[in-house]
């Protein structure tokens, strides 16, 4: 992954030597880009499964059981997103009437094509530097 967009959530910010996600992005080297401050508009994709997720899991799950701890809640979650990300589909913008996971699937050669430029890029960039040297 080179980049990834957050809210400017405290589960997402910090400084990088205090923050843990902070910093396992710094070691992976991938660029952390933060909406604009109140601005949900600029993350629709995000807030649009939170929308999702709220009408199709949370109103039906607490309306059919009561949960007794968190981890319950977290298998009933987990069940869910399996059947989201890999048998729903769906018919958004990238999808196409296809899964989250098939669609990750079929980019994964874009993911690397973006890797392979973005490093023969910064070699010609250091080439560049040694002849102006």
């Amino acid at each position: 992954m080179l980049r990834i967009l957050t809210d400017r959530g405290t589960e997402y910010c910090g400084k990088i030597e205090h923050h843990a996600y902070q910093l396992y992005l710094a070691i992976e080297d991938v660029d952390h880009t933060r909406t604009k401050a109140r601005s949900p508009q600029t993350n629709g994709i995000c807030e649009r499964f939170h929308r999702t997720m709220k009408q199709e899991f949370y109103d039906i799950a607490f309306r059919k059981k009561v949960y007794n701890s968190l981890e319950e809640l977290q298998v009933d979650v987990d069940e869910w997103l399996i059947k989201y990300n890999q048998h729903r589909p769906h018919s958004g913008k990238y999808c196409y009437g296809k899964t989250p996971m098939q669609t990750f699937q079929d980019s994964k050669h874009l993911a690397q094509e973006k890797i392979i430029n973005k490093n023969v890029q910064s070699d010609s960039l250091i080439n560049q530097t040694n002849v102006v040297r």
